[in-house]
């Protein structure tokens, strides 16, 4: 009884905040304070304040929870892992078969062993401003926009 009153009075207060908001033009704001507000009263009118207040003390609830929780951890653990490796065994064995077609250059695993193993990269030849290259297009483009 008394944790009705608690929750009507709680639920009266919040409306009372949300016509002030109101008031103030700020409409948005006042709606979402009175959806808040009457939260507390829909709770009440569910049974659900009672469900809580008895489940409260009892220690066969609590275990209950507490198996709830570890359940959850379970879930959340294996789901990790699960992301981690690559999927469910369904989805890593099709990827293994179909990784299984597909051959490796046999050279592409050899170690290098030493420095004279290493070829030189070839040297780069930059391009001369006046070698037949055409800006023609560029220029148009730099009249069009007064540049």
């Amino acid at each position: 009884m008394i944790a009705e009153t608690i929750c009507s009075a709680v639920s009266a207060a919040g409306l009372g905040v949300a016509m002030i908001t109101a008031y103030r033009k700020r409409f948005l704001a006042a709606t979402r304070i009175a959806a808040y507000a009457l939260v507390p009263v829909g709770l009440v009118m569910v049974g659900a304040v009672k469900w809580a207040a008895s489940t409260a003390f009892s220690p066969v609830a609590w275990v209950g929870f507490g198996v709830l929780g570890l359940a959850w951890l379970l879930f959340l653990t294996t789901r990790m892992v699960e992301r981690r490796t690559g999927g469910t065994r369904k989805e890593r064995r099709a990827a293994e078969r179909a990784g299984r077609g597909q051959a490796v250059e046999p050279a592409a695993s050899a170690p290098s062993l030493g420095a004279g193993a290493r070829t030189p990269a070839p040297a780069r030849s930059t391009p001369q401003a006046g070698a037949g290259e055409d800006f023609s297009d560029i220029e148009a483009i730099l009249k069009k926009h007064g540049i």
